[in-house]
């Protein structure tokens, strides 16, 4: 049976499902593998990996290791990735013997976002102005007028603010792209932004999609610290765009799995794609807490071909990254978060992901308000921020 007729069968509870990549999303991934039944096995060189830790099985090798990955295959029947910079050769490589989803062709549009941009315009989905600068060439090219003042972002291996620089003029723009290496980078007009959203699309390999409802994010830094489901602010038409146009951009694809597309609303109302990750998001964890299926077990149901079920959201849900920096005191000393006064709290879920080393700006858990009204959700997240000291949301 080849791959991809494998992939089109159905992976029942017992099997062993892979996942490259041992951070917190693979973490939540294999726990929601286990729940279903499955067997897990984790790829990642950290021998305390957050995922790894958590897994039956833990290959301790790097995402490259020939090694590894024929011993992920011997041990896995499909396997997924939790980390959008996971090399996508490894994954064509793993695909041609087993069942990968996402494939690497598709993780690889989504690494580079200079084929990001050319994909969302191919989809028909408007996004900001851009440009690809690979050389000085590209550099004095630029049209200053229609670009700047602009963001200036590395085309790989950047995610949560990293490898982005703001430039407002032409002389700014030329000394961030050498800063940043004289690397290929994209180039876009900063725009007025009202708000931000974010939509979690599941495909199986029949074509078929689901999504999560709506989600509105505030980012602090490039980092995502707030999420609410409903979204506040987005208008019915808004949300119906976006999810749309997600379910469009997953489909010329040929997507197989969670993808996430994130959107802004514009001064104007105007949407448009700004960024996708080829995995579960940070925005979308609210839902094991307040949906009756997370994206989590939809990454699931994708890779193993189980029914792919639309899930519905029980409850109004207010969810907070905790970062670091919550775990030291105002003297830089380390201390630990106040974690029973907040879950003295009502609807209060805390997440945390096993990671022993705190440091100022690093993932360590996040934490779900769930209510009976989106009223009073915030009213409790608002308690928490408090007595954990992070900023309002």
């Amino acid at each position: 049976m080849s791959a991809l007729s494998e992939a089109r069968s159905v992976l029942l509870p017992g099997a062993t499902l892979g996942v490259m990549g041992g951070g917190q999303l693979g973490r939540m991934f294999v726990h929601a593998a286990q729940s279903l039944g499955y067997f897990t096995a984790v790829l990642d060189a950290d021998p305390v990996s957050p995922a790894g830790l958590v897994a039956q099985y833990h290959v301790q090798t790097g995402y490259q290791d020939e090694q590894g990955l024929a011993q992920l295959m011997q041990r896995c029947q499909a396997i997924t990735t939790e980390f959008e910079n996971v090399p996508a050769g490894a994954l064509r490589t793993l695909g041609a013997q087993r069942p990968v989803a996402p494939s690497g062709d598709a993780v690889a549009v989504c690494q580079d976002r200079a084929l990001e941009k050319a994909h969302f315009v191919r989809c028909g989905v408007p996004c900001a102005p851009h440009a690809l600068i690979e050389d000085e060439a590209g550099l004095a090219a630029i049209d200053a007028a229609a670009l700047l003042p602009g963001i200036l972002k590395t085309a790989r291996l950047g995610y949560d603010g990293k490898g982005q620089v703001r430039v407002r003029s032409a002389d700014e723009l030329a000394a961030a792209w050498r800063d940043l290496g004289g690397v290929a980078c994209v180039l876009e007009r900063m725009l007025p932004l009202a708000l931000e959203l974010s939509v979690v699309v599941a495909r199986n390999a029949h074509g078929e999609v689901v999504t999560l409802p709506v989600q509105q994010n505030l980012h602090r830094d490039g980092i995502l610290a707030v999420t609410q489901v409903p979204a506040p602010d987005a208008t019915p038409a808004q949300s119906a765009q976006a999810v749309a146009c997600a379910a469009r951009i997953a489909a010329e694809l040929g997507y197989v799995g969670v993808l996430c597309v994130e959107f802004f609303v514009l001064a104007d109302g105007t949407l448009v794609a700004n960024e996708m990750a080829p995995r579960p998001h940070n925005s979308g964890h609210w839902s094991i807490d307040g949906a009756d299926i997370s994206q989590f077990e939809l990454q699931v149901r994708t890779l193993t071909g189980l029914p792919l079920i639309a899930p519905r959201q029980h409850s109004p849900s207010v969810m907070l990254n905790l970062l670091g920096d919550l775990w030291f005191d105002a003297a830089g000393q380390l201390r630990e978060p106040d974690w029973a006064g907040v879950l003295a709290l009502p609807g209060v879920h805390l997440h945390l992901y096993g990671k022993t080393d705190a440091r100022v700006g690093r993932k360590m858990g996040h934490l779900t308000v769930t209510a009976a009204t989106a009223e009073q959700a915030r009213e409790v997240a608002l308690q928490v921020c408090a007595r954990l000291g992070l900023a309002a949301c």
